[in-house]
């Protein structure tokens, strides 16, 4: 993950003047194909296309005519379906040792020794590379852009990286010190959540600010307005990392009140995932590159599949002046 994310900051510094989304979700989905699937996404552009454009299809009308967005969806979505089919006859084969998350699902087996099905582990795949990359780029597009719109936030983290002084490669251990950027990363996640909400089955009949719920319904949790609940959070509406800092943590005040990746038993399985990549890009990216939002563009928010700038979120990408961490054995 370390890698890639470097690999990509040397190419933004190269181009020096980027659309930042885009460049984005080219490096969640690098990341994502590499850690879950054990495949080389940069290598495979045509795959990559595909992905995208059933993407852009996922939240459309429901018409399967050829030229439309769900259409070119459905047609795509084959396409990967036989890609990764591919990948996972090959792998059935050739047993590897890779430590991703298909190589876990080859594995497994249910009570009866049963393995998953060809079928089964083509759409689960699918499902893995989606949720490992459309929310998580959203959520560093949010990280991209509140950072720049305080640079005192950005002042802050960086200068929790100087005093911290840890040498790369950085270590789980490294990432668990950066307080004050896991407080950052929850007020993005809390601003702007990845995803609007969810849905839970009602499994018995209740009663809900003087409204009966019937037994079978479905009810809708919305993360936004939950996070933006005065009566939990301070001023809901500013940018403010230190609330999380132990002295307030308003999160804690009432259960299930920072539900960026849902809550209970289906809280979302990608979260420590998610939180991992997000906290070592932002560790590489703070330590020694700086960045400005370019004039006379929209940063209004488009809301679907995922929250993301209208605009595609322009900036000037540059590495800092001077070094702004200094090594252990400066020290």
């Amino acid at each position: 993950m370390a890698d890639i994310t470097r690999s990509y900051l040397h190419k933004w510094e190269r181009l020096e003047t980027l659309k930042w989304y885009p460049e984005l979700r080219k490096y969640t989905f690098d990341v994502a194909c590499k850690l879950l699937v054990g495949t080389d996404a940069a290598a495979d552009s045509h795959f990559a296309e595909l992905f995208e454009e059933w993407c852009e299809g996922l939240f459309t009308i429901p018409v399967p005519l050829p030229w439309t967005k769900f259409g070119r969806a459905l047609r795509c979505r084959q396409q990967l379906l036989k890609r990764i089919e591919e990948i996972v006859l090959k792998r059935q084969q050739q047993p590897s040792s890779s430590q991703d998350a298909l190589e876990l699902l080859l594995q497994a087996r249910d009570e009866d020794g049963n393995s998953l099905s060809v079928q089964e582990l083509k759409d689960q795949v699918l499902l893995l590379l989606f949720a490992g990359h459309e929310t998580l780029t959203s959520a560093l597009a949010s990280l991209c852009l509140l950072l720049a719109q305080h640079p005192e936030v950005l002042a802050n983290a960086r200068a929790e990286q100087q005093q911290l002084g840890f040498e790369e490669p950085l270590t789980l251990e490294h990432l668990k010190q950066m307080t004050y950027l896991e407080q950052v990363l929850k007020e993005v996640l809390r601003v702007i959540p990845p995803v609007g909400g969810g849905f839970r089955e009602v499994l018995k009949p209740c009663e809900f600010n003087g409204y009966l719920i019937p037994q079978g319904w479905s009810a809708l949790y919305q993360v936004g307005r939950t996070h933006k609940d005065s009566s939990v959070y301070t001023q809901p509406e500013r940018f403010d990392p230190q609330r999380f800092i132990p002295e307030r943590s308003e999160d804690k005040a009432k259960p299930f009140s920072h539900i960026p990746f849902g809550g209970g038993v289906r809280e979302c399985l990608g979260k420590e995932f998610a939180k991992l990549e997000m906290k070592l890009f932002a560790a590489l990216l703070i330590r020694q590159y700086e960045w400005e939002l370019l004039p006379e563009q929209n940063l209004d928010m488009i809301m679907i599949p995922t929250p993301h700038p209208r605009d595609g979120l322009q900036v000037k990408f540059r590495r800092t002046a001077a070094t702004t961490v200094y090594t252990n054995s400066q020290k």
